[in-house]
């Protein structure tokens, strides 16, 4: 008898070993998942394809080339164009304004979504995602079950995270099947059509299977980040920013990898710091396709956390105490360095003046930074439809069309960037659809007056605005709400009208509910329902008197 007490003794001591290390370490799973799945290799040169070696025409007779740079996560206030940016304004981002003051400026630039992935779908089809059924951000499987778990172990979080079964939804799919169906036409497809050679480089996020990975959807090239570090968090050259508060920062860094893949084959390592490293892409890219239209879209993971910079941008602020502010600020200067250098690499090749240049942000910035004024005057974070989740930077710069120093003062939109770029290369829109970006050129210009958009919508679920003719409607189910705000009067946010003007939210809502009656069924579900603070950034305690909204994604 003696002997089996042992035997169980040891299952027991092994079971509750297991059930330790499976406690401790669960977080882990994904990336090494992911890493027995697909193994890193060493770095590997980029062979980029050789357009002619001579010009065949003159670069002022042809179509002109489109150069689209999409940061993630850029709040307003980190650029200095505005009088704003990190720092109180002493991480200047001159390359980045410049877009601007040779070019237009939008003032009021709106994002299609609060989240990245849904504003991507936008930006390369030129439609609502919601269209198509891409209504959430692809999330990998095992996220909000780790996210949930640490966000509601933390006291300091009032409002629990929600999973779709607490609702009812039912299961999704494979991460990895979640993307922008083939038979979307995207902004690749069409000037590959129209003679253009295609590049992307950087994030991607809109699928890699079933038709949706970018060389199935008009790339000729693509560059792709594979997952997500800046630099391997201990090389020397870097500098590393945690916020422990934060879930979403843990996952990230406890299943994030340096890695990049060529053309959907196998992971391997860059040669250098992220956001240098895409730019030194793209100025190759650039070199190889001088002598024909191209059209390179080059989407940055910079300033998204992880919060990663390098040791020699960090050490250039020294004046900034708070060393998250610092890191981020840090951060900036590498996207704007890497700004300066696309557009050096368009004047080196003589092909500054008819190259469309685009600069925006996929969303605003991040409430779980802990930082209290990516977004500022703008109320709100990232993931809502407030200002501050919606309203980024958006410019355009082409000086063979746009006269520097334009402003333009009325709502557009991410999806407008596929109908301008469309109509400067000469391409006709889809016909067998509904297309919901316009040509923003006669606008610039004078040819166009009035608004663009008669509306302009979000969604996600049961979290859905409409804003039209300066008015701004927000409703939710959870908490069971709305919020109007009249933009005109007041930008911000403050003054919700909602009580005094019943019958201007009734009108809103009535367009709401008819733009709703014409969008599909998402593809797949939301992976989970996140509590989201208004007014406070994540690092700040949360009292229940707190504005919140719940937005599943």
């Amino acid at each position: 008898m003696r002997r089996w007490h042992i035997v169980v003794a040891v299952i027991v001591a092994v079971l509750g070993l297991g059930a330790w290390l499976a406690d401790r370490y669960w977080i882990y799973l994904p990336g090494l998942i992911t890493d027995w799945r697909s193994p890193i290799g060493e770095h590997q040169p980029i062979a980029w394809d050789q357009g002619p070696t001579e010009a065949q025409q003159l670069p002022s007779e042809r179509p002109p080339n489109v150069v689209f740079i999409l940061a993630d996560d850029m709040g307003f206030n980190d650029i200095t164009f505005y009088g704003g940016g990190v720092g109180g304004g002493t991480v200047p981002t001159p390359n980045i304004d410049a877009i601007a003051a040779a070019g237009v400026h939008f003032t009021q630039g709106y994002a299609a979504h609060g989240t990245c992935a849904p504003s991507r779908a936008a930006l390369m089809t030129g439609r609502y995602g919601t269209r198509f059924g891409f209504e959430f951000t692809p999330t990998p499987n095992m996220m909000t079950p780790i996210v949930r778990r640490l966000h509601n172990s933390n006291p300091n979080n009032i409002h629990p995270v929600f999973e779709p079964n607490d609702h009812g939804d039912a299961a999704g799919l494979p991460f990895e099947q979640m993307g922008v169906p083939q038979s979307e036409i995207t902004l690749a497809d069409l000037l590959t059509a129209q003679g253009y050679h295609s590049i992307h480089i950087g994030k991607w996020h809109l699928g890699h299977t079933h038709g949706s990975a970018p060389i199935d959807q008009g790339f000729a090239e693509s560059l792709n980040m594979a997952s997500g570090l800046y630099l391997p968090e201990d090389h020397p050259d870097v500098v590393n920013s945690k916020q422990d508060f934060d879930p979403i920062d843990r996952f990230l860094w406890a299943n994030l990898r340096h890695a990049v893949n060529w053309n959907e084959g196998p992971r391997f390592q860059p040669d250098g710091y992220l956001t240098d490293y895409f730019t030194d892409a793209a100025v190759d890219a650039i070199a190889a396709n001088r002598h024909r239209p191209f059209f390179l879209y080059l989407a940055h993971w910079a300033p998204h956390t992880p919060l990663q910079a390098l040791r020699a941008d960090y050490d250039a602020l020294a004046h900034i105490d708070n060393h998250t502010e610092r890191v981020y600020g840090a951060m900036m200067l590498a996207l704007d360095r890497g700004v300066g250098r696309v557009l050096d690499a368009l004047r080196e090749h003589g092909l500054a003046e008819n190259t469309l240049v685009i600069f925006t942000s996929d969303n605003g910035g991040a409430g779980y930074l802990g930082l209290p004024d990516v977004n500022a005057p703008f109320r709100g974070w990232k993931i809502t439809f407030f200002e501050g989740g919606i309203h980024v930077p958006f410019f355009m710069r082409w000086p063979a069309a746009i006269p520097a120093g334009s402003a333009f003062e009325r709502p557009v939109h991410h999806f407008d960037i596929y109908a301008t770029a469309a109509a400067a290369a000469g391409a006709a829109m889809p016909e067998d659809r509904v297309m919901d970006g316009v040509d923003l050129l006669p606008f610039i210009l004078g040819e166009q007056e009035g608004d663009p958009h008669e509306a302009l919508f979000w969604r996600a679920g049961h979290y859905q605005v409409v804003l039209a003719d300066g008015w701004k409607l927000q409703r939710a189910a959870r908490p069971e709400r709305t919020w109007l705000f009249h933009l005109d009067t007041d930008p911000t946010e403050q003054r919700d009208l909602s009580g005094d003007r019943p019958d201007k939210a009734a009108e809103l809502g009535r367009l709401l509910d008819a733009h709703n009656a014409a969008q599909a069924e998402p593809l797949w579900p939301a992976s989970g329902e996140l509590p989201v603070l208004i007014d406070k950034h994540l690092a700040e305690p949360q009292l229940p008197e707190d504005e919140y909204v719940y937005v599943p994604n």
